[in-house]
């Protein structure tokens, strides 16, 4: 099984196709949102905008309408130091609206230093990110407990970077927020800092590996800042110093795209933020490992391929692995032949007789080429499904014994325990 998956990985590889343009992301995009044209134009509008590794993020709008927005932020590679701060528990994301930011280039050791800030924070009332070199296990406890108790929303995260790399990121960062870095390098103290020193932005998400500051009003600072950077480029001699600057100035002048999701109820705007999510999801890995034919078809052509390689290169219990692979292929198409009312094999069949591009499209019950009607699928997520399915499949046969919940009856204490448990048995999804 596993060697039939590798190879069918290499084969998905040689047919994926870059995403050339702005219309091959819309195209996924709009596919991975069910069909929504509206939000496959946004994710490429976004995707342009901040460029293909910069940043999206998905916020709940105020109108009924989803609008695009690109904003002056950043993204770097540092979440929360402690999971107990995360607002979000089923996301495991720490979301600050408003909030005001502590940058420092010290570690904290002791909750004293952080007291007078702490008292002004609270008294404004906003949420607080404190971004430092470390913060030790007692000041952390307090602020976590603070945070527990609902005294006070704060967030800790460790500075970015390293070294004289550290510094310029904390200065960047502050720069983005109008604040300043609390440094004994600049004889700034942490028990003397003043609101006016602390940054602030418009909001902060911080997971357990990132943090993205999407920040407002300080464009004039920023664009003087990245005309730094840009300086500092051209003067360098060194390779990696030159790929580092590009890196922050990538950060400071990519920005970070906003969707606000707009909908009519609750239960609609938090469909339409996953479907949006999964959207993005589906057109950064389809601008990563390109496009493949969608709707099931790559995999259903795969199948004679790999049945002929197997023939020829495994023998035995090697070949049986690989035949029971290439019989799963044309499942998806199948499926989805048959959710549109036709015969799944028959379909399948005819896909295998035409071109590599050409499958069947369900909305129009014909066939055609995948890439001209739009139905493409990006070649990471044909290829994660089927290492996940090779996988999970390998480790259910290589299992002595497996724990599962016990099925319940549905004709209630009444039925036999042979009926019940037969019962229940089609209750799963396999």
């Amino acid at each position: 099984i596993d060697k039939a998956a590798n190879y069918l990985v290499d084969k998905i590889a040689e047919h994926a196709r870059p995403v050339a343009d702005s219309t091959g992301i819309a195209q996924v995009g709009s596919i991975s949102a069910g069909n929504d044209e509206e939000v496959g134009r946004m994710i490429a509008e976004a995707m342009d905008k901040v460029g293909r590794e910069g940043v999206i993020s998905l916020e709940e709008g105020k109108s009924m309408t989803t609008e695009l927005e690109v904003t002056e932020g950043m993204r770097f590679d540092k979440g929360y130091i402690s999971p107990y701060f995360a607002t979000d528990t089923e996301r495991m994301e720490a979301i600050l609206d408003e909030p005001i930011i502590l940058i420092t280039d010290r570690k904290i050791t002791l909750v004293q230093d952080l007291v007078p800030v702490l008292e002004q924070v609270a008294r404004a009332g906003r949420p607080l990110l404190i971004i430092a070199e470390d913060i030790e296990k007692e000041a952390l406890a307090t602020l976590v407990v603070n945070r527990l108790r609902g005294v006070l929303n704060v967030a800790a995260v460790k500075a970015p970077g390293f070294g004289d790399r550290r510094k310029a990121m904390l200065e960047d960062i502050a720069v983005l927020t109008g604040g300043q870095v609390i440094s004994e390098d600049t004889g700034l103290k942490l028990e003397n800092a003043k609101m006016d020193m602390l940054g602030k932005a418009r909001r902060i998400t911080l997971t357990k590996d990132t943090t993205t500051i999407v920040a407002e009003g300080n464009e004039a600072d920023v664009k003087a800042r990245c005309e730094q950077i840009r300086r500092q480029i051209e003067e360098t001699d060194s390779s990696y110093d030159v790929e580092k600057l590009q890196e922050r100035l990538a950060k400071l002048s990519g920005g970070v795209a906003v969707i606000k999701v707009g909908a009519a109820t609750e239960t609609e705007m938090k469909d339409r933020k996953l479907r949006l999510e999964d959207a993005i999801n589906a057109t950064k890995a389809a601008v990563e490992e390109g496009i493949v034919p969608g709707g099931g078809t790559t995999l259903a052509h795969l199948a004679p391929d790999l049945e002929e390689w197997a023939n020829s290169n495994l023998a035995d219990e090697g070949l049986t692995g690989a035949l029971i692979v290439m019989r799963a292929l044309t499942a998806p198409l199948k499926r989805i032949a048959e959710n549109a009312g036709q015969n799944g094999a028959v379909i399948a069949e005819r896909v295998k007789e035409k071109d590599f591009n050409v499958g069947y499209n369900a909305a129009t019950n014909e066939f055609a080429d995948m890439f001209e009607a739009g139905i493409v699928d990006p070649a990471k997520v044909t290829r994660s499904a089927l290492q996940n399915a090779a996988s999970i499949a390998g480790m259910v046969l290589t299992t002595e014994c497996i724990i599962v919940d016990k099925p319940e009856s549905k004709d209630g204490a009444g039925a036999g325990a042979g009926a019940g448990a037969g019962a229940g048995m089609g209750d799963f999804d396999y």
